[in-house]
């Protein structure tokens, strides 16, 4: 088969030195930091160095024997997220583990900056979390993502679409980022990835924005595809290599499902319009990626206050006694489901089959 080659022609990204210094001399317009100029301008001048000679990974270590190239030198911090992640799956194999329940707020609403109020999914995830922690043999792990916006240094940088080009390209933990040339770090899904790994079921309580995940939900949504798929060894691409990758998977890839067999529950709310479109994508996503739903009535979707003010939307939710007792029993479906999972009496019927189109 002939080397299929990587499409290239878009502009280059690079800017002036001048440019760069401005855009960086932001993060000093406080006037407090008038008295350190000479200071800044060495700390601007020691980063424009590292963006023109485009040192993503500064600190690599050689990647060793259990990789297809065993001098490769791998970012370290990629290595402890790797690590992360394996100390994870094991806690989460483990037959005296207790029964873990990752827990996603997935609004970007927050009481502790603008808007300044608590979000009605925040109170639901509260309501799921205190039946779940009364379960005997569980624990939850609560995955606020309203602290993108509220919390300082909190990013999940955007997904640079890798897989696109072929799925070996995509790693598994992500190897995108930190990209400390571009500035590109503090990427929570360093955290995030372990998070998911322990669980033995996920819960993801969420608002509809115009029809959409709000963004800080599909932001993860975005950078989980390499739980679907990713490779697992980056030094079988040399990095980021695209023609390597393209020749990895006409070789015949089998994408590994790095999630599969957890359990999970959705709900989502919303004031007029969208909340059913966003359940299915988000059933429909977590089914793709192998998980298995607990029920019907563990996947929810509805109004509160429906074409009402906003201002009074929380009174409406204390009168919905119905909806908060409904957030109980998918957290109860999702905490039954982990059970049955457990004592390995919850499969799916097509579990033994053979994808005939894996993607």
């Amino acid at each position: 088969m002939a080397k299929i080659k990587a499409r290239k022609g878009m502009p280059s990204t690079m800017i002036t030195k001048a440019e760069f210094a401005r855009r960086l001399g932001e993060s000093f317009y406080d006037p407090a930091f008038e008295a350190l100029q000479p200071e800044t301008r060495k700390v601007i001048a020691a980063a424009w160095e590292a963006y023109d000679d485009s040192r993503k990974s500064p600190r690599t270590r050689p990647a060793g024997t259990r990789y297809a190239d065993p001098r490769y030198e791998l970012p370290v911090e990629w290595v402890a997220t790797r690590d992360a992640i394996a100390e994870a799956e094991r806690r989460q194999k483990s037959a005296a583990a207790r029964s873990r329940i990752l827990l996603i707020n997935g609004s970007p609403r927050s009481d502790q900056t603008c808007p300044g109020e608590v979000s009605k999914s925040f109170r639901l995830v509260e309501i799921a979390r205190r039946l779940i922690e009364r379960q005997r043999g569980f624990e939850v792990e609560l995955l606020d993502l309203s602290r993108l916006t509220s919390e300082y240094g909190r990013n999940i940088h955007p997904c640079k679409g890798c897989v696109s080009s072929a799925m070996p390209l995509c790693h598994w933990p992500c190897s995108c980022y930190p990209n400390h040339s571009l500035g590109q770090i503090n990427d929570w899904m360093a955290d995030i990835y372990p998070m998911w790994a322990a669980a033995h079921g996920v819960m993801i309580v969420t608002p509809v924005h115009w029809y959409q995940a709000p963004t800080v939900l599909k932001s993860m949504i975005d950078r989980l595809v390499c739980a679907d798929g990713g490779n697992a060894d980056p030094t079988s691409t040399a990095g980021k290599d695209p023609e390597k990758a393209k020749a990895i998977e006409m070789k015949g890839w089998d994408y590994p499902r790095h999630l599969a067999g957890r359990a999970f529950s959705v709900i989502v709310h919303g004031d007029s319009a969208g909340t059913e479109s966003l359940r299915r994508g988000l059933t429909d996503w977590l089914s793709d990626m192998g998980l298995i739903g607990a029920g019907h009535r563990a996947e929810i979707d509805r109004y509160i206050g429906y074409y009402g003010p906003y201002a009074t939307s929380h009174e409406e939710l204390d009168a919905d006694r119905a909806f908060q007792e409904e957030t109980r029993n998918a957290a109860q479906a999702l905490v039954q489901a982990v059970k049955l999972l457990r004592a390995g009496k919850l499969r799916q019927a097509d579990s033994h089959l053979q994808d005939p189109r894996p993607k």
